[in-house]
C-alpha cells in the first residue's frame, strides 16, 4: 500500500509543512474581472489584500480544476500509489467535494478517498498534516480515515469579520437574512457547523471589539475545558499581524496547557471574509494520535464537541 495525501490551497499549509508531511496542494482559482489568479501562485498574500482595498470590481472564487485533479491522479498512478486521500474545503461553501466524489467513482486504477473537512484554512491543514503523519508512520488507509473522522468530532471554529458584506455578496453566509439593515459598530461572531453541514453562520453579535473578543474566548474556554484530551489551537488573520500576535500572547498566558500556533487567511478565503478578519480553530492535539515512539494508536474515540452555536 502506497498512500498519497492531496489537499487544496485554502488549507494554507506552509512550504515546510507540505515538504515535511509530503502533502500535495492544488491551487484554487480566483476570478477577478477577466483575469484568473491561482491562490498564492499568481497572487500573493499581501498583494491580494492591497488589490482588494483598491479595486472597485470584487473577485469571486471557483474550485480546483477537474483537469488539474485528474492530472495529479495520473501522476500518482504512474508513481505506483495505490490510494490517495483528497482532503477538501467544506462542502458547505464549495462544490469541490462533490467533484472529487465523482472522480473517485469513475477511477479504477487507484483508490480515491474523498474527505470533506467541513471547514477551511487551519482546520483543513490539521487534517492534511494528521493524514501525512499517519502515512509516514505506516498506518493503513482504514486507520487514517478513522482518525480523520475522529479529529473532525473535536474541531470547532470562531471568527470575527470587519465587514459581513463579502460573505453576503458571495453567498457564503447561511443566515445572512438575519443581518438586514446596518451593522454599524456591530461585531459579528461567526462559526462553521463542522460536525454537520460545514456552513458558515453568524452565531452572535457584540457592540464592541473587546466584548466580541471576550465572547470568543469564553466560547473557547467552555467548549474545551472538560475535554479528556489535549487541545491545540491555531490563530490566524487576514493581514492583521499585530492583532494576531496579541491574540496569541493572550491565549498562551490564559491557557498554558494548550498548544498554540498561527497561520493566515489567504486570498481565496479572503475573497469571502475580507481584510481584518481574526479567527481561531481548535481540535484534539495531533500528537495524541501517536504513542511515545511515534506509532499510530489504534481505536481512538474522542468525545465530540457539542457546540450550542
Amino acid at each position: 500500500m502506497k498512500i498519497a495525501v492531496l489537499t487544496d490551497s485554502s488549507a494554507y499549509l506552509t512550504k515546510e509543512q507540505q515538504e515535511k508531511y509530503q502533502i500535495d496542494v492544488l491551487p484554487i482559482p480566483i476570478i477577478w474581472g477577466k483575469k484568473v489568479y491561482h491562490d498564492l501562485v499568481d497572487i500573493g498574500y499581501e498583494e491580494f489584500y492591497q488589490k482588494l482595498s483598491e479595486e472597485k470590481e470584487l473577485p469571486t472564487t471557483s474550485q480546483p480544476s477537474i483537469g488539474d485533479l485528474k492530472e495529479k491522479i495520473n501522476e500518482y498512478v504512474e508513481q505506483g500509489y495505490t490510494d490517495v486521500i483528497v482532503i477538501t474545503l467544506s462542502s458547505g461553501i464549495s462544490s469541490y467535494f462533490s467533484t472529487v466524489q465523482s472522480v473517485a467513482a469513475e477511477e479504477d486504477r487507484i483508490k480515491v478517498h474523498p474527505f470533506d473537512s467541513k471547514i477551511t484554512c487551519a482546520g483543513e491543514a490539521d487534517y492534511a498534516m494528521l493524514a501525512g503523519r499517519l502515512v509516514q508512520a505506516g498506518a493503513n488507509i482504514d486507520l487514517i480515515m478513522h482518525d480523520l473522522k475522529d479529529l473532525q468530532k473535536t474541531m470547532d471554529v470562531r471568527f470575527m469579520v470587519d465587514d459581513l458584506s463579502h460573505l453576503k455578496r458571495t453567498g457564503r453566509l447561511s443566515n445572512a437574512a438575519s443581518f438586514v439593515g446596518t451593522l454599524f459598530k456591530i461585531k459579528p461572531i461567526l462559526s462553521m457547523d463542522v460536525q454537520n453541514e460545514g456552513h458558515i453562520s453568524a452565531i452572535a453579535k457584540e457592540r464592541q471589539y473587546k466584548r466580541a473578543y471576550k465572547h470568543v474566548q469564553n466560547d473557547f474556554d467552555n467548549l474545551t475545558k472538560n475535554m479528556p484530551y489535549k487541545i491545540q489551537d491555531t490563530i490566524f488573520d487576514s493581514l492583521d499581524p499585530e492583532k494576531k500576535q496579541e491574540w496569541l500572547e493572550d491565549y498562551q498566558a490564559k491557557f498554558p496547557k494548550y498548544k498554540f500556533d498561527t497561520s493566515i487567511i489567504g486570498p481565496v478565503v479572503g475573497v469571502h471574509v475580507g481584510q481584518g478578519t481574526m479567527s481561531m480553530i481548535w481540535c484534539r492535539d495531533l500528537d495524541t494520535y501517536f504513542d511515545e515512539n511515534g506509532q499510530p494508536i489504534e481505536g481512538i474515540e474522542s468525545k465530540e464537541v457539542v457546540d450550542p452555536a
